[in-house]
């Protein structure tokens, strides 16, 4: 089911230096910590593969996932794919440095096909297996950088993740959030941003909120409190 598009060489010494090479078997590749799920935007596969390979456009992805469930590898796993871009989590700031990122070929107008879904769960199966990451860091492109992102959009469906063990998710009823709440805080602990306090809200909001909900403060104190013991309860 997957097409390696392209692959990296081993690495060798970067040091201008003169430098005898003496092999160590003490070492581990790069071992990401995050998953990072996008949209690509384009109304077609063929243009999102151009612009995910394209040397001028300096943008990648380690995945990307057709309509039809077809998945092709971009970037290997232990190199830092160009994804994030400027972006913050959870106290990291080069978030290419520690995840993966997985693009959903989707305009970020329509709904994401079965097919797609059904594939994107299967990797991310395949990937929680290898690198044992935290179902909380599973998470979109919008909550890392949500001063310049929507994706992967509200069409796309975090609670079928999450029922997967990809991602949290919180559903009614709620327990209310306890006296004294700071939704700034929780949201900080979560991973959000605190430096863009409204962003940051907008992009939890887009994550964890269905289209057809109303959000009162006291329900979204309630979401957050929810998401907020998840995180905990679930371990680093």
């Amino acid at each position: 089911m997957a097409t390696i598009l392209a692959a990296c060489s081993p690495l060798l010494p970067k040091t201008a230096m003169k430098a005898g090479w003496k092999a160590s078997p003490n070492f581990d590749g790069r071992r990401p910590n995050l998953v990072i799920i996008h949209h690509t935007g384009n109304p077609t596969l063929e243009q999102a593969l151009h612009t995910l390979t394209s040397p001028e456009r300096k943008v990648s992805s380690h995945y990307l996932i057709g309509r039809d469930g077809e998945i092709f590898q971009l970037v290997e796993e232990n190199a830092r794919a160009w994804h994030a871009g400027q972006s913050w989590w959870g106290g990291f700031t080069d978030i290419n440095s520690v995840s993966l990122g997985i693009e959903l070929d989707n305009n970020g107008h329509e709904p994401f096909a079965d097919a797609q879904i059904e594939a994107l769960l299967a990797l991310l199966a395949d990937i929680r297996k290898r690198y044992k990451i935290p179902r909380a860091n599973f998470i979109g492109h919008a909550d890392v950088a949500p001063t310049r992102k929507d994706d992967p959009s509200a069409w796309f469906p975090w609670q079928r993740l999450a029922e997967q063990g990809f991602g949290l998710w919180c559903e009614a009823p709620l327990s209310p959030a306890p006296v004294g709440f700071d939704l700034a805080l929780a949201l900080t602990a979560i991973g959000y941003d605190p430096r863009t306090p409204e962003a940051s809200r907008k992009a939890f909001r887009l994550h964890f909120v269905r289209t057809d909900q109303t959000l009162s403060a006291e329900h979204e104190n309630a979401l957050a409190f929810c998401l907020l013991q998840q995180k905990r309860s679930a371990g680093p």
